[in-house]
């Protein structure tokens, strides 16, 4: 019943050699990419492929998942089938029905449930796609071609089945139906006479959908089955991402203006977008109408290196630039538009790195073109010239402690060095919750320092806004203090400050125990260093998720932990909350730029807090506090009181009567 190998042969032949060729002209364009190493700790490395990939952990994380999760593993069982389908059509002799019957028949019973279950599957897809899609751009024809390719799969195995069905009698066909439930309901419809025909037209179709779809991979979004699983499993290590430390050398170009710049498995993560558009979802910058698409950020990339690649292998230069308005290049709004909270980064069921891209362009603007946004050059130069965006002498820094006694560090006496940070010693608002964590400190009995005017700032902003040069040189200066004092335990009340102190400067070779002072408070409360007399009275209070302290340091709980013991009440919780909690708008150097595309971020997230009708807005961030507080005067709602963690805890225990 089996057409003849002869005919399926060379169609099967050229189809995989078309298949093979279209994978090889698209993933040799990943070895343009520069060398990474992504081969270390390859246990975790297959731990974490079985996680993601196999127990599908990141898709489920949307009730939407459960549809993906459903064709994902019935196309593990079916790529079996398939398999067989596709030998058995070049060497006829080659069947499951040879195998024991012990397992051919459960094997087939699977096959045949699992193939309703997939074009159930593909029909919920088909549906929410139409109804209820991701993004408006998801209704595309391609998508629902692929889906409906899938369904034929599925219809032309039924059809297969059925025929062979049909032509059964008596105790055979009965015991066919058993191993083929679902396939028999389709089994009245084949006439005896015409079972051949049938079976014949239906093992075609399901042959020429199946080489048809192979073939439909690489070339659109769906080749992410074939990259997906390496790209997870090839995924970065580290948490938070990096930045790469950038060598200033004579001659050498500062970040990246042309796609091959980036590493191959960066190159590969254009392949391997599924185009799900949950980054775009988390994403403040899209999600407030900017340039940036995270999501069309990775397809930008994967146009601009296929337009580009047969140059760049010929060692030319490109035809289309990487920076720049057309459809296959980045704009510089988009550039810009990031904020760094890393929602991307957390959503990407596959680990694609799409916020890590932006700042090497950043970079290169800044470093090689020295083009930026105009309000960026007053902090450039003040950060280059005082070592604080505001440029404020350094002999100011430590002013705020004057009135508590001097706490300079002494090494080997000092336990911890208390980092200000510029916004908490320069800053009239924030200045109240430096002052507020220096007294609980103090009550607590902690040994704690401050460098005074010799504190600089961590270089964060400079950072992400790709000044690299700036930051290198503050880095090493502050690297300079730590060792040369002896500094090993730090206090941080800006997160920005902590991820840069404790994951940015070990590149400089600095290892040092960094904590939040959120987490620091509620341990002394919790070892009862610090007594809480009475709980405080906030009223109905909720807690705003630093990017910087949650995505990037997954610190969630000492925060929310330390209003309560405050209180005596948990923190209301925003829609959007912990990992996937929605940023301020100022990160990414975001602070210190206006924003004059969309909505304002800080007054999406404002408005999101003020939905719980609190009376008290709380963080423990000190850029978040300013675009709350600056949110809560814009929406006319200055009833509603933003205040940080510590100042909630300094209220209850230094300001509540016994």
């Amino acid at each position: 019943m089996t057409p003849t190998p002869t005919l399926f042969a060379p169609i099967f032949i050229a189809a995989t050699a078309l298949f093979l060729y279209s994978c090889w002209k698209r993933l040799s364009l990943t070895a343009l990419g520069r060398p990474d190493d992504r081969l270390t700790n390859i246990g975790q490395r297959i731990s974490d492929t079985f996680t993601y990939v196999l127990a599908q952990k990141r898709v489920l994380a949307k009730p939407s998942g459960l549809i993906h999760l459903a064709i994902f593993w019935c196309f593990l069982v079916l790529m079996v089938a398939n398999t067989e389908f596709l030998l058995h059509g070049l060497f006829p002799p080659v069947s499951f029905s040879k195998l024991p019957d012990g397992i051919f028949m459960p094997l087939m019973q699977m096959i045949d449930v699992v193939s309703l279950i997939t074009l159930i599957a593909v029909t919920a897809a088909a549906i929410r796609r139409i109804v209820a899609p991701p993004y408006p751009e998801a209704r595309t024809f391609e998508a629902f071609f692929i889906l409906f390719l899938i369904a034929v799969l599925m219809l032309a195995n039924f059809g297969i089945n059925a025929a062979k069905i049909a032509r059964f009698e008596g105790s055979t066909r009965e015991l066919a139906q058993s191993i083929m439930p679902v396939s028999s309901w389709f089994a009245p419809f084949v006439p005896q006479t015409a079972g051949k025909l049938v079976h014949d037209l239906s093992w075609w179709a399901h042959a020429l959908a199946l080489l048809l779809f192979m073939n439909l991979l690489p070339l659109s979004k769906h080749f992410h089955i074939v990259t997906s699983i390496p790209n997870v499993f090839l995924r970065r290590q580290e948490q938070p991402v990096l930045p790469d430390r950038e060598e200033f050398v004579s001659g050498k170009e500062f970040g990246i203006s042309q796609v091959d710049g980036y590493t191959w498995k960066e190159l590969l993560d254009a392949f391997a977008c599924t185009e799900c558009g949950r980054c775009q979802m988390g994403c403040p910058a899209s999600q407030s109408g900017k340039a940036l698409n995270p999501r069309t950020l990775i397809a930008t990339l994967k146009h601009n290196l296929m337009k580009n690649g047969p140059a760049l292998k010929q060692g030319a230069k490109p035809p289309v630039p990487l920076i720049g308005e057309g459809a296959d290049s980045v704009s510089e709004e988009a550039i810009w538009a990031c904020t760094t909270c890393g929602a991307c980064l957390q959503s990407c069921p596959v680990f694609i790195e799409q916020m890590p891209k932006l700042i090497p362009l950043r970079r290169h603007l800044v470093e090689m073109e020295s083009r930026f946004p105009e309000e960026l050059l007053n902090l450039f130069e003040n950060m280059e010239g005082r070592s604080n965006p505001w440029g404020i002498a350094p002999t100011e820094r430590g002013k705020w402690a004057t009135l508590l006694g001097e706490s300079p560090f002494e090494p080997g006496k000092t336990e911890y060095l208390f980092y200000v940070g510029c916004a908490g010693s320069f800053d009239a608002r924030a200045k109240q919750i430096t002052i507020a964590t220096a007294l609980l400190l103090d009550k607590a009995g902690v040994s704690w320092g401050i460098l005074g005017k010799d504190e600089k700032c961590c270089g964060d902003s400079l950072r992400r806004l790709g000044n690299e040069y700036v930051f290198d040189k503050l880095a090493q200066e502050n690297v300079a203090i730590f060792k040369e004092r002896g500094i090993k335990k730090v206090i941080a009340q800006c997160p920005h400050c902590l991820t840069t102190l404790k994951n940015d400067y070990r590149q400089y070779g600095l290892e040092l125990e960094v904590i939040h002072h959120s987490q620091l408070l509620l341990y002394l409360v919790q070892d009862g260093r610090l007594k809480l007399p009475k709980q405080v009275d906030m009223g109905s209070l909720v807690y705003h998720d630093s990017c910087y302290l949650g995505r990037h340091n997954n610190i969630y709980d000492e925060p929310r932990e330390a209003l309560a013991l405050a209180t005596g009440s948990e923190p209301l919780e925003m829609s959007r909350n912990r990992e996937n909690g929605y940023c301020c708008g100022a990160g990414g150097g975001r602070m210190w730029m206006e924003e004059f595309d969309g909505e304002r971020i800080n007054l999406q997230r404002t408005a999101e807090a003020l939905e719980l009708k609190p009376d008290t807005i709380c963080t423990a961030c000190p850029y978040c506090l300013t675009m709350l507080d600056d949110g809560i005067k814009d929406l006319k709602a200055e009833k509603v009181q933003v205040k940080d963690v510590a100042e909630v805890l300094a209220e209850a225990v230094l300001m509540t009567k016994k």
